[in-house]
């Protein structure tokens, strides 16, 4: 802007106070706290009962927390001016909702700006709460109330969309309570192209009634307009969908089929190592040596991470982990191809081998492949519907 445009300072539209309906009278600048005293800008003396005039009978003092300015929490000193109808004498005070809800001790600003600050900038409550001078329980209440309202409570969040994913989230480590959520993910915008994945909801606990019930909550437009469903290997999302969305297409995401397979190369190699030399990976074991290179992709392998593989797999006894690692690498090189149909056929080709001819001393192979017969519709979807991906759902 070479020749911008200026106006009157004000320090009441600095501050966005004329929004909530204030101007400032006063100001007590800190070094850690800013302090702006601050009264209604619409006096309210007639009464709602007999409609009266009010008389002035003094005022009295709220203060909100505002959103910090200048890197300072700033409380608001909000003057109330109380009147006394002469008529009924009925006492009321000005109305302060346009700058906070009733009770609260956030202005209505300093509550949006800790909503943006934890969904967008993810900042945690207590960080959050150190900046606006204020408890943790005052922001947390504050910060769900404020979300609950704007997203979750939203009539259109749900509107035109049509691929979901399904996840589990571990939130709680102690011993008690409930650990798990289950969070759904509106993935149409990433198939799109045309934004990130959004947040649709968190139930707590995993399991396929959750999901089930969630799903007949929800109204019979949205049901009949989910066209894919992402999900893991977890059977219980798998028949939820089945029965609540016959329509939708149900996708085994590739990185949760990539995870089983690296599994079972991890399980195959503390197996062999454990059958081998009588005792878990040390260092200097071989195959304990190798368990993150084992997990690399064969294409990125560098010449050290090369010759240290071709170490280890010159033992005969190390035969097991060897084929375990080759289909392993069989499953990333189906993923990473550049044709989805090439790495269709890639992929169905590693299915139908082991679905059958397994040798019994391959453990992990055999139940690996158990699976993915099992659900070899679901993980061959994806490449008919590419970007449906449940990675944003673990992200989130």
């Amino acid at each position: 802007m070479p020749k911008p445009t200026f106006t009157c300072p004000d320090l009441n539209s600095f501050c966005l106070l004329d929004a909530l309906g204030l101007r400032v009278t006063g100001q007590q600048i800190r070094r850690d706290q800013a302090i702006l005293e601050c009264r209604l800008a619409e006096d309210d003396p007639w009464c709602r009962v007999c409609g009266g005039q009010g008389v002035p009978r003094g005022t009295v003092v709220r203060k909100l927390a505002h959103l910090p300015l200048g890197w300072r929490p700033t409380t608001l000193w909000v003057r109330v001016r109380r009147y006394r109808c002469a008529d009924c004498a009925r006492v009321w005070r000005q109305d302060t909702t346009a700058a906070a809800a009733p009770r609260a001790k956030l202005s209505r600003h300093a509550v949006l700006w800790a909503l943006k600050s934890v969904v967008i900038d993810r900042m945690s409550i207590a960080r959050v709460a150190a900046a606006l001078a204020s408890s943790w329980h005052t922001v947390n209440d504050a910060v769900l109330t404020a979300g609950r309202q704007l997203l979750i409570e939203d009539p259109t969040r749900f509107d035109s969309v049509k691929v979901i994913g399904v996840d589990e989230h571990c939130w709680r480590h102690t011993g008690h309570g409930s650990h798990y959520v289950t969070v759904v993910i509106d993935l149409t915008p990433v198939r799109a192209g045309t934004g990130p994945a959004r947040l649709l909801d968190m139930v707590p606990g995993r399991s396929k009634a959750v999901f089930k019930t969630w799903l007949e909550a929800q109204s019979k437009d949205f049901r009949e307009g989910i066209e894919v469903v992402a999900m893991d290997g977890f059977s219980g999302f798998k028949t939820a969908t089945a029965e609540e969305l016959p329509q939708a297409t149900a996708v085994m995401d590739p990185f949760h089929v990539v995870a089983l397979a690296g599994d079972a190369l991890d399980q195959a190699r503390q197996r062999v190592q454990r059958e081998t030399t009588g005792h878990r990976g040390r260092s200097g074991d071989p195959l304990y040596g190798a368990r993150r290179t084992l997990r690399t992709g064969a294409e990125l392998l560098t010449e050290r991470q090369d010759m240290r593989l071709r170490t280890v797999f010159a033992s005969d006894e190390h035969v097991e982990v060897e084929a375990t690692w080759w289909i392993y690498q069989k499953i990333v090189a189906a993923y990473r191809h550049s044709s989805k149909s090439t790495g269709k056929q890639m992929l169905t080709e590693i299915i139908t081998a082991l679905r059958r001819g397994i040798p019994a001393k391959l453990i992990e192979l055999k139940k690996l492949g158990r699976t993915f017969n099992r659900r070899a519709t679901d993980i061959l979807a994806y490449f008919d519907r590419p970007g449906t991906s449940n990675g944003p759902t673990e992200a989130i």
